[in-house]
């Protein structure tokens, strides 16, 4: 081992910057934040968006279209899937609990019965919607549709 192979040991030295500590530490004066502005203060925070004074993207762009607050969401779920899932099942009975804890709905999802596929087995169908097509699918199986609030 020589004087120029030593070396302190991994995590003894510190790699930030010492800033603002005088002219000759070469970090001095504005301590690396230029002259003058907010961003040279102590304190500086800037919204969130903001682009240094340039219009910001949000402002830019043009907006358009229309968002209904009012809209009510449904899971959709076919009658092919609900046929599955009672022979799956066993049972002639399917509610929205049995939907949602079979998976095929979250547990804060409305779930709507759509008419795509075929329907054999003559289910009892709760959900809180139907399509018209879904309705006389079932009806014609010998089952019944029960809307649900």
């Amino acid at each position: 081992m020589k004087l120029e192979n030593l070396a302190p040991a991994a995590g003894a030295t510190k790699t930030s910057k010492r800033l603002g500590r005088g002219q000759g530490s070469g970090k001095g004066g504005t301590a690396t934040r230029g002259t003058k502005g907010a961003q040279a203060r102590a304190g500086y925070e800037h919204k969130i968006g903001f682009e240094g004074g340039q219009m910001p993207i949000q402002r830019r762009l043009p907006k358009f279209g229309f968002t209904n607050y009012n809209r009510v969401e449904y899971k959709a779920v076919n009658v092919s899937a609900l046929e599955a899932l009672a022979a799956s099942l066993g049972i002639a009975e399917i509610g929205i609990d049995t939907i949602k804890s079979a998976g095929l709905a979250g547990k804060n999802d409305l779930v709507k019965v759509l008419g795509n596929g075929e329907i054999t087995a003559a289910l009892t169908v709760t959900a809180n919607a139907f399509s018209k097509s879904a309705v006389s699918k079932i009806e014609a199986a010998g089952g019944k549709a029960v809307v649900s609030e």
